[in-house]
């Protein structure tokens, strides 16, 4: 099975986002994904009620315990069809205890043994949360060597480049550029049009699917997200994902 963990340290950043367009273009292919949602705080992926994201409960009182972690590597290997894929979203809270126990337990080379395959998908969010991101994409790299990453590139929260300087060219792409799988980029949307009915359709927690069906959207904010939908799916089957 093909395990997706969705991961970075900064919140705000569209991790739940990157999640949920995965989750929705694997149900496009008929690839009935499953979904888990590790978030103790805001269950984000899990709130999107038609993709049927199960949320594993990691808090007990105010701590995380990281035993519970152990039922997420069960949730995996309960899982025996080669075909099926899981996506897993990881919330800024639980960054620091999940990757500590997935290093201190060697679960990912353990998970390769089943016979699985783990990618991390790590965002990179611009404006304010460039350097806080580039330091999590760092972090993710090292302390997962072994891993392709998957770079999403959100765009939509300001500009990716440092002091006129693009990701690309950044030295810390340079670094890992050969860990890249690929790179999905989340646009930058115009706020008055794509950027407002993108936003309702998250703040209702609702898919691309269920706001094509809503009475609740106009017909041509329905074609902005149809136009959306279109680019990022696409850059996901060009990417082989």
């Amino acid at each position: 099975m093909q395990v997706n963990f969705v991961l970075m340290g900064k919140g705000g950043v569209g991790k739940s986002v990157a999640a949920s367009m995965l989750m929705q273009y694997y149900r496009a292919r008929d690839l009935n994904p499953v979904g888990i949602d590790t978030d103790p705080v805001n269950a984000t992926l899990a709130a999107h009620a038609s993709l049927g994201a199960e949320r594993l409960e990691i808090q007990r009182g105010s701590d995380i315990d990281p035993r519970q972690f152990d039922l997420l590597v069960e949730r995996i290997l309960g899982e025996t069809d080669p075909n099926r894929v899981m996506v897993v979203d990881n919330g800024a809270a639980t960054f620091v205890p999940l990757c500590s126990y997935l290093m201190s337990n060697q679960v990912f080379p353990f998970l390769a043994e089943a016979g699985h395959d783990i990618r991390i998908h790590a965002l990179i969010g611009g404006g304010g949360s460039l350097d806080d991101t580039l330091n999590g994409f760092q972090t993710l790299c090292q302390a997962f060597p072994d891993l392709p990453v998957v770079v999403w590139l959100n765009a939509h929260i300001g500009a990716l480049e440092r002091d006129g300087v693009s990701f690309e060219k950044l030295p810390v792409y340079k670094t890992y550029a050969k860990r890249i799988a690929a790179q999905i980029v989340l646009p930058a949307l115009k706020k008055e049009t794509f950027g407002h009915d993108m936003e309702a359709m998250l703040t209702a927690k609702m898919t691309f699917d269920e706001v094509l069906a809503s009475p609740d959207f106009s017909i041509m904010a329905k074609q902005r997200l149809k136009m959306i939908r279109k680019g990022i799916f696409e850059q996901l089957e060009r990417a082989g994902l």
